[in-house]
């Protein structure tokens, strides 16, 4: 997952740096392709290092904005300004309150019209840069979310901490997400059961 993350290039991307921006939400963060593509620039708390996610249920969360993500959203929100002040005249002033918006703009001269990116192109986007580094066709956003609550139960995370993260509602929807694998099981049966030895 990291190689992927990691290496989002011109030749897997339409637009490097927000697909890069997209990704490492998506995996860093563990938020829904829905609450992605709802994101506005005002869910950004930089100086509390965190997003504010809207989720199922009108219910809303902060998250942890990390590192890596909150440079690739800097990277992207810089590109972003650029290309709304380069875009064709209007006789309004080019803006939108969408974080993520589509490549050609598209709908953003229409009255209301914020140009802001679906979750079916955050679909494509993912399932290319996955194939293009090797991953299966079916990679999508929910795996990159699967991938991150499964990676912070590997490296020690508190179940409810994690349910937390991805807000969940129930406990057990989260055990459902973050299934051990029996290499794991194992592992932990090997170290710590008296008769494994």
């Amino acid at each position: 997952m990291n190689r992927v993350v990691d290496n989002v290039g011109d030749d897997a991307a339409s637009w490097t740096a927000r697909d890069k921006a997209i990704l490492e939400l998506l995996y860093g963060c563990g938020i829904r392709n829905g609450e992605l593509t709802a994101l506005d620039l005002k869910d950004i708390y930089w100086a509390q290092e965190v997003i504010l996610v809207r989720g199922k249920g009108k219910k809303q969360r902060y998250v942890p904005l990390g590192d890596a993500a909150a440079q690739a959203l800097r990277g992207y929100l810089a590109e972003r300004t650029s290309r709304l002040a380069a875009g064709r005249p209007s006789p309004r002033r080019r803006t939108t309150p969408a974080l993520f918006i589509n490549l050609q703009m598209r709908g953003l001269d229409k009255s209301g019209g914020e140009a802001r990116l679906t979750t079916r192109s955050v679909g494509r986007i993912v399932k290319r840069v996955a194939m293009l580094r090797g991953l299966p066709s079916d990679v999508h956003p929910h795996t990159l979310r699967h991938a991150f609550g499964t990676h912070l139960l590997e490296e020690g995370a508190d179940l409810r901490a994690i349910q937390e993260l991805l807000g969940h509602e129930r406990l057990s929807t989260t055990q459902r997400y973050t299934q051990l694998t029996t290499a794991q099981l194992t592992q932990v049966y090997d170290k710590t059961h008296p008769r494994a030895k």
